[in-house]
């Protein structure tokens, strides 16, 4: 509940930069896991352990292609500011 209270109030708070942005979701993400993850254990489901064992290896995946759109918009705009993602529109 902590690490969900501190990624609304990290997404509230920096709203200027994007991968700062980025990184109180993935920890919002990171604590639905942990409590399924507790649950399953709790209710001895070994398929749902494993399930949730897997959704990290995804994240991480994930994160790695979010950063790298964030270096290239970086490379090609010079800057990844929030104010200036409308001009993307293509």
């Amino acid at each position: 509940m902590i690490i969900s209270i501190s990624g609304i109030r990290g997404i509230l708070l920096n709203r200027r930069n994007i991968p700062i942005m980025s990184m109180p979701i993935e920890s919002m993400l990171l604590a639905v896991n942990s409590n399924s993850l507790v649950f399953f254990v709790s209710s001895d489901d070994m398929m749902g352990q494993s399930f949730a064992s897997l959704v990290p290896t995804v994240a991480a995946a994930e994160s790695a292609i979010g950063l790298a759109i964030f270096v290239i918009t970086f490379r090609v705009r010079g800057t990844i500011a929030v104010e200036y993602i409308n001009s993307i529109q293509g």
